[in-house]
């Protein structure tokens, strides 16, 4: 296996992502109110709803936002350790599994679940995700089974950092 990079640099990696994306999200939803309130947006008629969609969207994007906000200080809160051999998998862990499909590698973090890191050798995944649930707890050596899509897979964990 290829020598992955210190937890230190995933963490900073993930944690420009998620400012990336919160930047992102919040000029999205700038521009969803200034489209909610913007002159042409009036109604022109009782069935005309382009203004409350707009502050539809403009609300949905400020909850998604405040949810980025809290997982991005989550994660720039978690703590770097390294795990010795018969650790438990938890926060901050970096997994390497393998089922009938390969090897691949899991940043466990409390956000940016699905994030490619490290030019994409290494995935984020969240307690919340049913993958990331199931690894927490798991030794070096543990096998354990997860469906997905409705399909039962084997997951040998090969090793914990």
């Amino acid at each position: 296996m290829s020598r992955l990079p210190s937890k230190s640099a995933l963490k900073q990696e993930l944690v420009q992502i998620l400012e990336a994306d919160l930047e992102t999200l919040e000029r999205a939803q700038q521009a969803a109110l200034e489209g909610a309130t913007h002159e042409e947006a009036k109604p022109e008629n009782d069935k005309d709803t382009r203004a409350l969609e707009q502050s539809y969207l403009a609300r949905g994007q400020a909850m998604r936002i405040e949810e980025l906000r809290t997982g991005l200080a989550q994660v720039r809160a978690m703590p770097v350790r390294d795990f010795e051999s018969g650790d438990p998998a938890a926060l901050g862990a970096v997994v390497t599994l393998e089922d009938d499909e390969g090897e691949r590698t899991l940043f466990i973090a409390p956000a940016g679940g699905g994030s490619r890191l490290a030019d994409g050798t290494i995935q984020v995944t969240t307690p919340r995700a049913p993958l990331g649930r199931a690894l927490l707890g798991k030794t070096e050596g543990d096998d354990f089974e997860l469906r997905i899509d409705g399909k039962a897979r084997v997951f040998s964990v090969v090793s914990l950092a």
